[in-house]
């Protein structure tokens, strides 16, 4: 049990965390602030860590200081960066109890996000900053960011404002209560209506053709557990489906439902073939219905062929001289065949190319530079001294 500690000139009761986490701010608040100055602040921080709010490993020692790394893809987003930056490191301050690091992966943006993401780091060690090589893609980069994180949480959130900042702490409160996952499920959004109402079909039909229970409505927006990062490493898949990883893991999870706002600066880089791209993956990676379907229609088709057939040789045998079979039925038969056939050839096709990014096995990104990854995650510099009135420090 913490031994709480009671300074006369304040008349204030105060928990040796506080304690510890004013002397950091104070510490922070003194300029220059350099890299072997923050180094030593974190160890100070380290070796005299107070116990962790949730312990769920048997194993884990008292006392641990426990960290959140929170990572955000971006691509052309100079309008953005900034403004999630300044949202998120002020909610991390509020919450003030775990060292943090927010983590920029930049997709080889066209635009001015990596000096502003190069500005933010110089001015903030908790930003820490990846410059891809290339354009990764979508999927790719994201993941390869996930797996860079050193937090015992992990947390992850887009650059264009629609995940709330102001949910992070409840996101923090559902993981100390046990929760390894806490999804961050749209409840509504402000979104094209009818992209959003596509959206949700899709999800009820990849739930109804997959093996296993999914998340409807979720985008990746949540907060993992080391241990759930650790198991999407251990997939090793270079072409991943994250929504659908979290869903095969299975282990125990909460929804946070929000409601989404509308995209306020940029435009949204997702276009018709990313959606399809990432749909189809999110079903071909967990089921194998549409392969059976194949069979299933095979058989349905031949046996209406088979019935249709019947019905002409028993018409032509009884209107031997008037029945006329004709060319229309024949095209259109042929070619709503080939068109069945074309559809699954090319179902086949996508398994097929499933397999070969498999077998290819490249790495999710090459990275073209890295920022602050040196400096160990630590506290909001938001928060100041002042925040806590009449605490005066023991010398």
């Amino acid at each position: 049990m913490a031994q709480l500690v009671t300074f006369p000139e304040s008349k204030q009761t105060w928990q040796p965390q506080d304690i510890q986490r004013i002397r950091l701010q104070k510490a922070f608040s003194q300029p220059p602030l350099n890299v072997a100055r923050y180094h030593s602040i974190i160890k100070y921080c380290s070796s005299r860590s107070i116990a962790s709010s949730r312990d769920r490993n048997s194993d884990a020692r008292e006392g641990t200081l426990k960290t959140i790394s929170i990572v955000t893809p971006c691509y052309n987003e100079q309008e953005n960066v900034e403004e999630l930056h300044r949202q998120v490191r002020d909610v991390m301050a509020a919450v003030g109890r775990y060292p943090y690091e927010h983590i920029f992966i930049d997709n080889s943006s066209l635009d001015e996000t990596v000096p502003i993401l190069r500005r933010l780091a110089a001015a903030d060690p908790n930003v820490k900053v990846i410059v891809n090589a290339r354009n990764f893609g979508h999927i790719r980069s994201p993941i390869h960011a996930l797996l860079q994180a050193r937090g015992d949480a992990v947390l992850c959130i887009v650059a264009d404002l629609q995940d709330p900042t102001n949910l992070i702490p409840t996101l923090i409160a559902e993981w100390e209560a046990g929760f390894y996952m806490v999804l961050g499920i749209k409840r509504t959004s402000e979104e094209n209506s009818f992209m959003f109402f596509l959206r949700k079909q899709y999800y009820r039909l990849a739930e109804r053709l997959s093996s296993i229970e999914s998340f409807q409505n979720f985008t990746g927006f949540g907060l993992y557990d080391r241990k759930v990062v650790e198991l999407v490493r251990s997939f090793g898949d270079p072409y991943p489906y994250f929504r659908g990883m979290l869903a095969e893991i299975g282990l125990p999870y909460k929804k946070i439902y929000y409601d989404q706002p509308k995209r306020k600066f940029g435009i949204t880089k997702n276009n018709w073939y990313t959606l399809y791209d990432i749909g189809m993956l999110g079903i071909i990676n967990h089921s194998k219905v549409p392969l059976r379907l194949a069979t299933f229609v095979g058989f349905l088709g031949a046996a209406g062929s088979f019935l249709v057939a019947l019905i002409y040789l028993i018409l032509k045998l009884t209107f031997w001289y008037t029945f006329s079979f004709g060319l229309a039925p024949m095209l259109i038969g042929i070619f709503f065949i080939a068109s069945i056939q074309l559809f699954f050839l090319g179902v086949i096709g996508e398994y097929v190319g499933a397999i070969y990014t498999q077998v290819q096995k490249r790495p999710y990104a090459v990275e073209l530079d890295r920022i602050n990854f040196d400096i160990p995650p630590g506290f909001s510099l938001a928060t100041r001294a002042a925040d806590a009135p009449g605490l005066q420090e023991p010398q």
